[in-house]
């Protein structure tokens, strides 16, 4: 046991002096104290935030068949903050059903709100675009946010990624009471009036190809029949949902 509490202070003791490296003496200083505003505490990894910043829009296959992108950490990303906001809105709703908790969970975590959280925090400032921001894809600071999140789980662990997750977010840039008054989705909004119409929704998919190294999706909505929206991503649902964005401006729904 002893040992145990030796060899944590040590390794507690050696972050401490990792922190101070980077944020005083590294040559990334200048990003880490920007990132450090960011996230409230000092990255240690710092190769694992640049890569959490690095779309893989951006990045060739190396010679191996890997690409140094940010698509892992956004997996692992994905994962953990599914997991702490299905905790939070378990103990925040006590007397929900699955439905309503399921639902919220989808408002917090879907692409787009993501993206506009990216944004609020200012996260959009550190992402890599190689002198050509023009060409971000819209989903690319929902990716950064969940790849985000992972670099902090591997640097730090799962109580110090909640807690970012929770107190940095959440807390401040999250009006959950608003949240519950939004529709869901595009796609939700446009198959809900499509019922209460009576008229069929029918998503085709008509192109998919590679960019960037990766699978684009192009989808059509069809609503009564009539062509109502397209829309394009790297997701097929979040091309979906684009259409469905599309089509509910011209039905003015």
């Amino acid at each position: 046991m002893t040992f145990y509490i030796e060899f944590g202070k040590f390794f507690s003791l050696l972050n401490l002096f990792r922190a101070a490296y980077n944020l005083y003496l590294s040559r990334e200083r200048k990003f880490v104290r920007s990132l450090k505003n960011l996230l409230g505490f000092v990255p240690l990894n710092v190769s694992l935030y640049k890569l959490a910043f690095t779309p893989h829009t951006f990045v060739s296959g190396a010679a191996n068949g890997t690409k140094s992108s940010n698509e892992r950490l956004e997996y692992l990303g994905d994962a953990i903050l599914g997991a702490v906001i299905a905790e939070m809105l378990f103990k925040k709703f006590p007397f929900q059903e699955e439905g309503f908790l399921t639902e919220m969970r989808s408002k917090l975590v879907n692409r787009e709100h993501l993206g506009r959280l990216a944004k609020k925090t200012g996260m959009d400032f550190f992402i890599n675009t190689q002198g050509n921001a023009q060409q971000l894809h819209r989903s690319t600071y929902g990716d950064a946010f969940e790849a985000l999140i992972g670099a902090v789980y591997i640097d730090y662990g799962y109580n110090r990624a909640k807690e970012f997750i929770l107190d940095r977010i959440i807390r401040h840039h999250v009006d959950l009471d608003e949240l519950q008054r939004t529709e869901l989705s595009f796609k939700s909004r446009l198959i809900n009036w499509s019922q209460r119409e009576k008229k069929k929704v029918l998503f085709e998919l008509f192109e998919e190809f590679e960019s960037g190294g990766k699978k684009l999706f192009r989808v059509i909505v069809f609503v009564g029949g009539n062509e109502s929206g397209k829309g394009e991503d790297f997701s097929k649902k979040r091309a979906e949902e684009t259409a469905s964005e599309m089509a509910c401006k011209a039905l003015g729904i």
